[in-house]
């Protein structure tokens, strides 16, 4: 029960986590299907059922006000993270009722009870739909999906604090902290994040923040720390304060995943930005108090089939650093869009179309070129922000995962971006340097075999010389609690497998080994070890050099730590 529990928690597939289903199984049910695939479809949203509006449809199959609402409960929980939130279709297939009328109920009843090849769980004969469950859910498909609540300038007002104005804040650091070697760790189910002295590894204090915040980021000036939940709400930190505290909050819709700051010379600390998944937006905000000043709609058509999306979610943002320009990844549309927020009111945006479904990504080394995954469609898109153009779009291994990715002088290719996957075991080496090695630019010039599927994040450090690459959502508990090292000197030895959990010294739980993450220095190596809430869980900090653990952080406070985000290198964007 607790591993199910967990699997809730994570907030990834269900299917592999049941009590007595193994993956073999899974894999014989779902042919084809990777189990790092599996595990990281199906996401809940945090959209409230009672909040999505009901249409009845006439054509389909009654439903009562109570099986209605225990199909919209079900439908948030389990499938709106790959069908979409309108079911017009994600990562997973559109269940539109123009699809699902023609298809009858039985036919959706055996669809949903058994699962497909394609990755759909077989939500029924894993025990974790019952039969009624099952029947209610094939009725509900062939009705108009609710729909949730649009989030406008008004709702965003209403829902924006400013706890302290900017002319209330300090004029210096109040603090004796060492803000540069600080880390930014999200505690995600205990809806905060624990601030970290880098030194001596103790808790400097813990901020309540939104829903499992996604990611933390840094002000150009290093003085404001931005974080966001996956309920859509921001919460903006100053550093300087004599213990740091959020000065001010928004939220800017239901759910969200990015944040990002203005960084080019000019308008350091001047805009905010934040992309949602609902509404499909993202809104430029003030830099000092999170005012919200423009709301940007990214409804639109596709890239290829030029088909209408009404639901094209924002994943990652990056702040050019060569023009007054945030660079927006459009998911399901698979737009990159270069925000000019030089002049607010004649806002210019300039679409580069790549490929589908873009998530996250980040700079090459000299931060001219960025690095996009288009996961579903197994690419990298590299967008030239001097030129603003699409550069190359490039071909790698399966559901390319980077976080940011991981920049580094390859022996023999020169520069290189590195990314590994969800869905294989591969890591793709990238070629950056156009200039000095003009043959291997934008192309895979190495494939690297790391322990296997199920990878969240890679990293290294210009002052190191290992590559870190973990394996989160492997089903194998003795790769998602190791992490492969590799010597990029000499890549063709193979990787190392660090026992990271068992260096813990954690009694039960997942122990789920994720995000690697450097100190300013370059010579640690943080790694959270993430339990269940209601389990231990720890970060593992390695010495980069020898690879021999250093110490490991234990606090009670310390509740299901996932993301960490060192001050400084987030705000250089060094990775």
């Amino acid at each position: 029960m607790q591993t199910r529990k967990f699997a809730l928690v994570m907030g990834v597939s269900l299917l592999a986590a049941l009590p007595g289903y193994s993956w073999a199984q899974a894999k014989a049910d779902h042919p084809g299907v990777t189990p790092g695939d599996l595990r990281y479809k199906g996401a809940p949203v945090p959209i409230k059922p009672e909040e999505a509006k009901e249409t009845i449809s006439p054509k389909a199959p009654p439903l009562s006000t109570e099986e209605f609402a225990r199909a919209k409960q079900m439908y948030f929980e389990r499938c709106a993270g790959c069908h979409g939130v309108l079911r017009k279709g994600a990562t997973g297939k559109p269940l539109t009722p123009d699809i699902t009328l023609p298809k009858g109920t039985e036919y959706l009843k055996v669809f949903i009870a058994y699962g497909t090849p394609a990755g759909m769980p077989n939500w029924q004969t894993s025990g974790e739909m019952t039969e009624k469950d099952v029947d209610i859910m094939a009725r509900f498909l062939q009705h108009e999906p609710p729909m949730p609540p649009e989030f406008g300038l008004k709702e965003m007002k209403a829902a924006w604090k400013v706890h302290v104005a900017p002319d209330k804040r300090p004029t210096r650091k109040m603090n004796n902290l060492d803000l540069q070697n600080l880390f930014s760790v999200t505690l995600r189910d205990a809806g905060q994040i624990a601030l970290i002295d880098g030194a001596s590894k103790k808790i400097v204090s813990t901020i309540d923040t939104g829903y499992a915040v996604h990611i933390s980021r840094m002000s150009a000036s290093g003085r404001y720390l931005f974080v966001i939940g996956r309920d859509a709400r921001i919460d903006m930190i100053d550093l300087w304060m004599e213990k740091p505290a959020v000065v001010s909050t928004i939220k800017v819709g239901l759910e969200a995943r990015s944040v990002e700051t203005s960084k080019f010379k000019g308008y350091e600390d001047k805009y905010a930005v934040a992309g949602t998944y609902w509404p499909p937006q993202f809104v430029i905000m003030k830099g000092d108090t999170l005012e919200p000043l423009k709301i940007v709609s990214t409804r639109g058509m596709t890239v290829g089939e030029q088909e209408y999306h009404p639901e094209p979610r924002v994943a990652a943002i990056v702040a050019s650093h060569h023009k007054p320009e945030f660079v927006v990844n459009v998911k399901e549309t698979g737009k990159v869009l270069m925000a000019d927020y030089s002049d607010l009111t004649n806002l210019k945006v300039t679409e580069i179309a790549t490929a589908r479904f873009l998530h996250d990504g980040g700079w090459e080394s000299s931060q001219r070129y960025v690095m996009m995954a288009a996961n579903q469609s197994d690419k990298i898109v590299v967008v030239d922000t001097v030129k603003t153009k699409l550069e190359a779009i490039v071909n790698v291994g399966k559901i390319p995962h980077p976080g940011r990715g991981a920049n580094f002088k390859h022996p023999k290719f020169g520069p290189v971006w590195a990314t590994s996957h969800l869905g294989d075991e591969t890591i793709s080496l990238i070629g950056t340097d156009p200039k000095g090695h003009k043959a291997n630019a934008w192309k895979v010039v190495q494939t690297l075999k790391g322990q296997g599927g199920g990878s969240l994040f890679i990293k290294t450090h210009p002052k190191s010389k290992n590559l870190w690459v973990d394996t989160t959502l492997n089903p194998d508990a003795a790769v998602s609690q190791s992490i492969a090292v590799f010597d990029i000197n000499a890549l063709e030895k193979g990787f190392q497998a660090l026992p990271i959990a068992e260096w813990s010294g954690l009694g039960e739980g997942a122990k789920r080994v994720v995000q690697p993450e450097y100190n300013k220095a370059g010579d640690e190596v943080w790694f959270s070890v993430w339990s269940a809430k209601n389990q231990q869980s720890a970060i593992v900090v390695v010495d980069d050099k020898t690879r021999k653990l250093k110490t490991v952080i234990k606090d009670a406070k310390l509740i299901t730590p996932t993301g960490k985000f060192n001050v400084y290198n987030t705000q250089k964007d060094v990775y």
